[in-house]
């Protein structure tokens, strides 16, 4: 941590060390986004039109950066978000990104798609968990991994909604990701001198298991979901506003709307008696075109008018962000390619520092604001172009 520490400043400096470590195509899972990636851009891009506006000749007193987030107390105002496959990027890469979110007082987000089993993450991490729901492999399939994530003690189930189909992914398909996870070796051999030149990588992939099922979708008389299978499972798979009677029903705890991106559907997820949402657009990697979450999170506020606790995600890469994502009325904000950049340059360590950078980038952050706590944020503390809509405070 402490050679990580003098060389890495921010998230950039994270994102480089892991595409040096990193196969191109396992780094381009992480980096790509949908087709032309003008949403991927356009995430990162929106925290540049919104400005500061700072209360200067204030004390310099210690800042609290604690929230509650589902009558849950967290040290920081962010959460790792739900990213698949973690292990490719580090070995046991869910565990180590379990126990760096525990260790700085926050929670980790596991994805159904992931490859370590959901019992082996909780036992790795004495933080708050939640569980990330693809209905992958169909209802009963889905119910058994409610009711397993349940009695294992995840604290809140996140229901995903925005992949009636999986997203056009081309780097992921230049790059040569999907043969690399097939079970045709000629498809793949074009692709073998990125795996070869990235030896490191290569022996801790082979020695944590090689090319991984979904050890949490278990399918009846065949076992855990094969890679290949994944595309046209997520097809066959929509979450529908109906779904929700049944997966509360098996849940029987707080459930998280993840990908709504208008007020229409955010109302129509508070009367649907979800306890929060996630303003997402899944890191820009389904429809490209969209708005960028920053822009779609006030209408998201306004049209919910307090009934539930509103989160959001996409493009963070700073402290800053996440503060203007506060003041525009998020609770907290989720973080996935921060942390996974991390992860894929040096595992829990690589974690552990994209978290201090960001726990870092908001106490400089809320101090040169003359503001006390995330608490205390509201949209007074900004400046916002005129064409966004939301609440005046």
């Amino acid at each position: 941590m402490a050679r990580l520490s003098s060389r890495v400043l921010n998230i950039a400096d994270l994102r480089r060390l892991a595409k040096r470590r990193l196969p191109r195509s396992v780094f381009d899972y992480i980096d790509g986004g949908a087709e032309a990636e003008v949403t991927l851009r356009e995430n990162c891009r929106a925290f540049e039109e919104v400005i500061f506006r700072p209360r200067n000749a204030v004390a310099n007193v210690p800042v609290d950066l604690r929230t509650t987030v589902l009558g849950t107390s967290l040290e920081l105002p962010f959460i790792l978000a739900p990213v698949g496959s973690t292990r490719m990027f580090y070995p046991r890469g869910e565990e180590a990104s379990a126990r760096a979110a525990a260790a700085a007082g926050t929670a980790y987000t596991l994805s159904t798609l992931s490859g370590t089993r959901l019992e082996e993450v909780r036992a790795a991490s004495n933080g708050p968990l939640w569980y990330q729901l693809y209905l992958v492999g169909g209802r009963e399939v889905a119910s058994s991994a409610i009711e397993r994530a349940r009695k294992a003690g995840y604290s809140a189930l996140v229901v995903t909604i925005d992949t009636a189909v999986a997203g056009m992914r081309e780097r992921d398909v230049r790059s040569g990701g999907r043969e690399l996870i097939g079970r045709k070796f000629v498809s793949m051999l074009p692709f073998l001198p990125q795996i070869l030149a990235r030896p490191r990588w290569l022996m801790g992939f082979l020695g944590d298991g090689g090319l991984m099922s979904f050890p949490n979708v278990i399918i009846p008389g065949q076992g855990p979901m094969q890679y290949t299978d994944v595309g046209p499972a997520l097809e066959q798979s929509t979450v529908s506003w109906e779904d929700l009677g049944w997966i509360r029903d098996v849940w029987k705890g707080p459930i998280v709307m993840k990908g709504v991106m208008t007020g229409d559907d955010a109302r129509r997820a508070a009367d649907a008696g979800a306890e929060a949402l996630v303003v997402s657009n899944h890191g820009g990697r389904q429809l490209d075109g969209v708005a960028a979450t920053l822009r779609a999170l006030p209408e998201v506020v306004a049209a919910v008018d307090g009934r539930i606790e509103i989160l959001m995600d996409g493009g963070v890469r700073r402290g800053a962000d996440i503060v203007k994502a506060l003041c525009l009325g998020a609770r907290a904000v989720l973080v996935g390619r921060a942390y996974a950049y991390g992860l894929g340059a040096a595992g829990q360590a690589g974690v552990a520092r994209a978290i201090e950078i960001l726990r870092a980038d908001l106490v400089r952050t809320l101090k040169l604001l003359g503001c006390p706590s995330v608490a205390k944020l509201g949209r007074s503390f900004l400046g916002v172009p005129s064409a966004w809509p939301g609440p005046t405070s």
